[in-house]
């Protein structure tokens, strides 16, 4: 029998930040899952002005970010058509933020967008008026959250507020701050989430 490919994840950077950043940042996560998932980062569609905000996760030199929610999610759907077929996603900051958008459509339905699971990295619930119909009902996917204790770019209650929106998610704290984090207590989380939705396991 022939071996069971690995999951794929479309991976959606911060603020800032672009596909290459994201590679590098998830160096260690890549290597942990290595055979079990892959990750493919995909930049976002607003270029920013050099001279622009400062870059709240230290990234240089900047790249774009999330911002006009229809292009970002017209973005993702399109990158899950042309490259796909994916089984999940994997947002960071702003990333999980637009991740967890793109799984309350899911949950209600979007075929745009055929994921089946969510790694949300020091992700937050949109402050937007606008965007609190995301929200209003729990979101019914399974997701992993990975909160920082020491995040001083998402506070910790702030991630956790994100995963209260869904339905039985999935908590991983680790002592750190704003990074994506893979020593050996968070791979073991990761590989416990992730092995849900290997082929054979079924939900």
């Amino acid at each position: 029998m022939a071996e069971a490919r690995p999951l794929r994840l479309l991976a959606l950077h911060g603020y800032r930040q672009s596909a290459r950043r994201l590679r590098q940042r998830t160096g260690a996560l890549r290597k942990a899952l290595r055979g079990r998932a892959e990750l493919v980062a995909i930049d976002a569609p607003h270029p920013l002005p050099a001279g622009a905000d400062d870059d709240p996760d230290g990234d240089d030199p900047p790249r774009g970010g999330w911002a006009g929610l229809e292009e970002s999610l017209s973005a993702v759907a399109a990158a899950l058509a042309e490259h796909g077929p994916f089984d999940g996603l994997l947002g960071f900051s702003q990333g999980a933020t637009l991740a967890a958008m793109v799984c309350a459509l899911r949950a209600r339905g979007d075929p745009r967008f055929p994921v089946t699971f969510a790694v949300l990295v020091a992700g937050f619930a949109s402050r937007a008026p606008a965007h609190g119909h995301f929200y209003r009902e729990p979101i019914a996917l399974p997701t992993l959250h990975i909160v920082g204790d020491t995040d001083a770019v998402i506070a910790a209650p702030l991630s956790r507020e994100l995963a209260r929106c869904f339905v039985e998610p999935v908590v991983l704290t680790h002592p750190g701050g704003h990074f994506i984090p893979a020593a050996a207590a968070q791979k073991k989380a990761y590989l416990e989430f992730l092995e849900r939705f290997w082929p054979g396991q079924g939900q």
